[in-house]
């Protein structure tokens, strides 16, 4: 069975002493695609970063397939809100540097060039590998840096929020790619943001994160219509506060 099953067992986190997340569970299925939805400072980008190894729980603990958190290939890959790409860097180049620092035993300059371009193909710019960051659109910046997060074959994906400086027709477009990708290749899909419209486009299930410190208020699982399933629970929110 492909791996990607993600355990979060009473998770707290404390920035010193201010506690940013207090009791955090859930259960992840391999291949699942869930969001994590909430205002801004609740929290979200920081149980991204303890799902991705950035950080380390103060209390309770995170298993990923029933053990602990490293570096290998096929753990977790996390997605920044900014490409963060090398601008002295080809598209090509950008995607080759996973695959240089974790797989080098594995595959020879050809063929890892050879599964960075195929990678660059499959989010739709193989006419562009050869470009450098300053010349790509920044929802083209944003492909290069899906093909670079895909290099290391990660089991789970971690998306903090990569639409955020994008337009509405670019993350659209964005959004579908990202998720049939992940379902081509039975990823599992985590995806931070405080976007309606993010969430329902990429998950089948969301957990809102509230409160500070942060904490999980509710579980959504979502049907045929889950943007305004998500409109309908947010707006009944409103009317009970």
């Amino acid at each position: 069975m492909r791996p990607g099953q993600i355990s979060v067992n009473h998770v707290s986190f404390y920035y010193g002493h201010e506690a940013v997340l207090s009791d955090i569970s859930l259960d992840i299925g391999t291949g699942e695609h869930i969001a994590v939805l909430g205002r801004s400072g609740a929290g979200k980008s920081t149980l991204l970063h303890l799902l991705a190894g950035l950080l380390q729980p103060s209390r309770g603990s995170i298993a990923i397939d029933g053990g602990a958190l490293n570096n290998e290939i096929g753990h977790p890959v996390l997605m920044f809100q900014r490409p963060a790409l090398l601008p002295w860097l080809s598209a090509r180049d950008n995607v080759l540097l996973p695959l240089h620092f974790a797989n080098a035993v594995r595959l020879d300059r050809a063929a890892a060039t050879a599964k960075a371009d195929g990678l660059i193909a499959q989010v739709g710019l193989g006419e562009r590998a050869d470009a450098l960051p300053t010349h790509l659109s920044g929802g083209q910046q944003q492909r290069v840096a899906l093909a670079r997060a895909l290099a290391s074959d990660p089991a789970v994906l971690l998306l903090d929020e990569p639409f955020s400086a994008l337009d509405q027709d670019t993350r659209a477009v964005l959004r579908s790619d990202i998720r049939a990708l992940a379902r081509a290749r039975g990823m599992t899909l985590v995806t931070v943001t405080h976007d309606l419209s993010d969430a329902a486009a990429l998950a089948d299930r969301i957990f809102v994160l509230a409160g500070a410190p942060g904490r999980i208020e509710r579980e959504v699982v979502l049907g045929d219509n889950p943007e305004d399933e998500l409109r309908a629970y947010f707006a009944g929110r409103r009317d009970a506060a």
